[in-house]
């Protein structure tokens, strides 16, 4: 058996999220493992790193699946991108290291949330992208200071919604961004993983220390106390992206894709 890495992306908005769910509900990895087994001609199971949200997306998804076919990486992924639905593509298949797991073995993520904030709709200033539009002004040096607090490691459980399956709600957050560009305000967290929902519950509570509601030391706050009902509910899953997942040195057989958005080993 080989294990192959998958790179794909996808347009969330008509997915119930990653992970498979009991039909009719239509998922990313029940239509890829669907497609999968058609081509590959035998029964397999594809796993993802992150079990993205109903709505959410990704750029560079990573999947692990193991199969016995002789065929080349580049010709899966050719015979995958005519087949796939138009809101799925493969963008890049390599072999990887028999004990490959995309979940384990990730060192670190990067989700970016895309906020439209302004009073004009998206579509006025051009081509609607995947954003929250929040028509209130937000205050960037507010939002930015009580992101700072967030970088470390911390217990995050008053930023994780009901349902997270992680024992430990312990994470560390390596950076914590928040910037502008026109109409355009985007919210970048790296860090080597997330609990459910902790990324919109923080952009959410962000949001509202920006709009004046909230102190800015309200992160502390939720981060002292582990209570959930001091942070925010969850920001609109329409504006969060998985940009990119990184791998130790070695976990590839071949070159990871370009760099944009990267998909870097490192070690």
């Amino acid at each position: 058996m080989r294990t192959l890495a998958l790179f794909i992306a996808y347009d969330g908005s008509a997915f119930h999220g990653w992970q498979s769910q009991p039909a009719p509900l239509r998922t990313v990895q029940d239509e890829l493992t669907k497609i999968l087994r058609r081509v590959l001609k035998h029964p397999l199971h594809v796993t993802g790193a992150s079990r993205t949200d109903t709505g959410v997306h990704a750029l560079r998804q990573v999947a692990s699946v193991q199969t016995a076919s002789p065929i080349p990486p580049e010709n899966l992924r050719r015979a995958l991108g005519d087949r796939l639905p138009a809101d799925i593509s493969l963008v890049h298949a390599c072999e990887a290291r028999a004990d490959f797991d995309p979940i384990q073995h990730a060192v670190e993520k990067l989700y970016r949330y895309r906020i439209w904030n302004s009073h004009a709709k998206p579509i006025e200033s051009g081509p609607a992208r995947p954003a929250w539009r929040f028509w209130y002004d937000l205050d960037l040096d507010r939002m930015r200071a009580a992101a700072a607090d967030l970088c470390g490691t911390h217990d995050f459980a008053g930023f994780a919604s009901a349902g997270s399956p992680r024992a430990s709600t312990v994470r560390t957050i390596r950076r914590a961004a928040v910037d502008r560009r026109f109409e355009e305000v985007s919210v970048d967290f790296i860090g080597d993983g997330f609990l459910y929902q902790q990324v919109r519950n923080m952009v959410g509570t962000l949001v509202e220390i920006g709009r004046g509601l909230w102190p800015v030391e309200r992160v502390r706050e939720v981060l002292a106390s582990r209570d959930r009902t001091l942070a925010s509910g969850p920001a609109p899953s329409c504006g969060l992206t998985l940009q990119w997942i990184r791998y130790p040195r070695g976990s590839f057989e071949a070159s990871p894709p370009p760099a944009h958005p990267p998909v870097a080993e490192v070690g």
